[in-house]
C-alpha cells in the first residue's frame, strides 16, 4: 500500500504520549489523511469518535494513563471502523473480543500501518 491510500481518510488518533502521538499524527497527514485527534483519555476520544461518523480507521493506544481504551474500541466495532492497538502490551493481557485487532509495539513506525490499516 503506498501513501496515497491514506488520502483523504479520516484516522482517529488515541494516544496520550504526546511525542508518540505527534509522530504519528505527523507521518499520516503527510501521507494525506485527515488526523481526528490525537485524543490523550477515553472520554475525548470517545467523543471525537462519536462526533465524526465518517471515520475511515483508528490507531488506539490500549493505557491511557491508567485507563483502558476498550469503551472505545467497542465503539468502533460497533461501527465497524477498522483499527489497531499501538501498546507496549502483549497479546495476554488484551481480553479476548480484541484477539483479531493487530497490534504494533510503541513506537509505531508509520510504514508499519500500511499493510494492515485498512486490510481488516
Amino acid at each position: 500500500m503506498t501513501g496515497n491510500q491514506y488520502s483523504g481518510k479520516r484516522i482517529l488518533v488515541v494516544e496520550d504520549d504526546y511525542l508518540i502521538a505527534q509522530q504519528l499524527v505527523d507521518w499520516l497527514e503527510e501521507n494525506g489523511a485527515q488526523v481526528v485527534g490525537p485524543a490523550p483519555n477515553v472520554v475525548r476520544a470517545l467523543a471525537l469518535a462519536q462526533g465524526n461518523s465518517q471515520l475511515d480507521a483508528a490507531i488506539l493506544d490500549i493505557n491511557l494513563n491508567g485507563e483502558m481504551v476498550f469503551p472505545v474500541a467497542d465503539l468502533l466495532l460497533s461501527r465497524s471502523v477498522p483499527f489497531v492497538f499501538a501498546t507496549g502490551y502483549d497479546g495476554k493481557d488484551i481480553p479476548d473480543l480484541y484477539h483479531t485487532v493487530p497490534r504494533f509495539s510503541k513506537p509505531i513506525e508509520g510504514g508499519d500501518l500500511q499493510d494492515t490499516l485498512f486490510r481488516r
